[in-house]
């Protein structure tokens, strides 16, 4: 007879939890079925009674919006409630920082009549949320996990701010300041706060924070000592386990998850019997690791450069403002270093973003103006902020984005550049523009890294993706088909392309064969498809699995013959998206 099989043991409840004393309806419209089950679970394992119905015993409703909750309960029933009824965003971020938080700002309320009765406090509850330098302490650029972003975010308000929630009516006046004393001078909406009608997709919460945090602080140290190849690791194993709707108790829980292999495992037990991580130890006590990581946070200072500071006897970020030798954007970069390093509201982005598509649409209209990065995958907070321009008709883009700048810089919204490079007249680098610099948030000084990136129509798609990333489906130089710098291959690399290369000329052709020793046929022979499955057989003799770091080698291989075979048809490669066999879970890790 077959073992009878175990039933799986509940989860444990604690009747002293945060949501202890709370009796809890939760409506289901727009809500997904597994998103509400584990919300569910977590009231209940935290102390609180999940209610089927709207009875006189529920102390709390939740809803996903107004809209939402009125599809279920009608606006008399609402009326007569007496107890709280909150946006489900109230739970998340109860769950993301391990305790109650204030109610205020995720009220619903609506009367009788059907008119939406003003919240006393979201707008200014909303303000008071956005973070400030000496506030929060200053992340890494290189790395933000989601438990950063779920940080309750505190700071003051701005007399200045009063003037973003008024809309302009006049086209001219972008040409001013952001402060402006006429209403109708102002360029900005008001911001609705994240509740109602919020952007930011469903993520949920870490439970698992005492792990991750350990990770990223790795990835950091890794990457300012030149180790991409560590960093990278720790970087695919955070989202996996900061989106496990459990605790990790035991590393068995975990050791068939992707990007969990045996140093993760190892490095996971040591965390959860110890509650810290010797490796992190010994590189935080490490002076040579903590200073180069620490300079690696400026902003243009590379792993190589940081470590060439550290052994001309610098040790702090006061002596490096000493040294002559750093360029003019390291010294801006040291100068704003906390304001740099500290995290973007998302609401202040969206603000900015509106801003910057109507002062676009007065230069160029038809003009497409998109904020891609974190914030474009959802996060709460943003590092800095990535915008992609183009413009329908292929043509207009050229030339825009100087006088886009200028008009932001008469504005006192761009302040310091970093970067500055056109290409769009003169037909360079694929006809790309560049600009990176700092900006201010209206009434405020606080510097904002932004970066503007202008593509030509044909090629906005790879732009898009480019800097929508995330680093785990940006990958650089990884030996995959990725978004990278340039067509270029490296030894023990495959091949890396850049969103910008629309075309590969014949030279740049024969660097795809190059690392694994292929004559490229020169002249292109009559019979191209001969020459193409000739090249397939080689690239499947010669490539290792080491070139393809987890991916498909049929794949990889189809993409590689495809290159050669449009070079040998037309005698120039059009740039493709390479697809990935992994493609679903870099997606999945954003």
């Amino acid at each position: 007879m077959a073992p009878k099989a175990t039933r799986k043991k509940a989860p444990s409840t604690d009747p002293d939890g945060i949501f202890a004393g709370i009796f809890a309806f939760l409506t289901d419209k727009r809500v997904q079925p597994r998103r509400l089950q584990i919300w569910k679970q977590k009231l209940l394992q935290m102390g609180a009674t999940i209610e089927e119905a709207l009875n006189k015993r529920v102390t709390h409703v939740f809803a996903m919006n107004l809209d939402a909750l009125l599809e279920e309960v009608s606006r008399e029933r609402l009326a007569r409630f007496k107890g709280s009824v909150l946006l489900y965003q109230w739970l998340e971020d109860c769950l993301r920082l391990g305790e109650k938080v204030s109610e205020d700002p995720y009220h619903l309320e609506v009367d009788a009549e059907g008119e939406n009765i003003a919240d006393k406090s979201l707008t200014s509850h909303s303000t008071n949320r956005i973070s400030s330098s000496d506030d929060e302490p200053s992340p890494s650029k290189k790395i933000r996990s989601s438990s950063d972003d779920s940080k309750n975010l505190k700071g003051e308000q701005n007399s200045g701010n009063d003037s973003l929630h008024e809309e302009s009516n006049s086209k001219g006046d972008h040409h001013g300041s952001f402060h402006t004393e006429d209403p109708a001078n102002n360029s900005l909406k008001p911001y609705d706060t994240p509740n109602k009608n919020s952007s930011l997709p469903y993520s949920p919460p870490d439970l698992n924070r005492n792990i991750t945090d350990i990770f990223g602080k790795l990835i950091n140290i890794y990457r300012a000592l030149g180790d991409d190849r560590r960093s990278f690791s720790y970087h695919k194993a955070i989202p996996v386990i900061e989106k496990l709707p459990f605790k990790i108790e035991s590393v068995d829980q975990v050791k068939h998850l992707p990007s969990i292999g045996k140093s993760m495992q190892d490095h996971i037990r040591e965390i959860v019997m110890t509650g810290k991580l010797s490796k992190l130890e010994h590189f935080e006590e490490d002076e040579k690791v903590r200073t180069i990581s620490l300079f690696g946070e400026v902003w243009g200072i590379g792993p190589a450069t940081a470590a060439k500071l550290y052994e001309k006897g610098h040790r702090t970020l006061d002596d490096l403002k000493k040294d002559d030798s750093l360029t003019n954007s390291q010294k801006i970069g040291l100068k704003y270093f906390d304001d740099i390093n500290s995290r973007i509201p998302r609401h202040e982005v969206q603000e900015i973003e509106k801003l910057l598509q109507k002062v676009a649409e007065e230069i160029l209209p038809g003009v497409v103006i998109v904020c891609g990065g974190s914030y474009r995958r959802g996060k709460a907070s943003c590092g800095d902020m990535d915008i992609i321009i183009t413009h329908p008709d292929g043509k207009s883009h050229k030339g825009f984005l100087a006088k886009f700048v200028k008009c932001l810089k008469d504005m006192k919204f761009l302040r310091e550049d970093l970067i500055f490079s056109t290409h769009s007249e003169e037909g360079t680098n694929s006809g790309v523009d560049t600009y990176f610099g700092l900006c201010t948030y209206p009434g405020r000084e606080l510097r904002h890294h932004i970066d503007f990136k202008v593509y030509p129509r044909d090629i906005y798609a790879f732009g898009l993706i480019a800097w929508t990333g995330n680093d785990v489906l940006n990958r650089r130089d990884s030996g995959s088909f990725t978004f990278s710098h340039s067509l270029s291959v490296k030894p023990s690399v495959t091949i890396t392309k850049h969103p910008e290369t629309h075309f590969i000329s014949s030279k740049s052709a024969k660097k795809i064969c190059s690392v694994t020793e292929f004559k490229f046929p020169d002249p292109i022979p009559e019979f191209a498809n001969a020459e193409t499955e000739k090249f397939k057989a080689h690239l499947l003799k010669r490539l290792s699995k080491k070139d393809i770091f987890g991916d498909s080698l049929g794949e990889v291989v189809e993409i590689c013959t495809e290159f050669l075979s449009r070079f040998l048809m037309t005698g120039q490669i059009r740039s493709i998206v390479a697809a990935r066999a992994n493609l679903v879970n870099c997606l999945d890790s954003f």
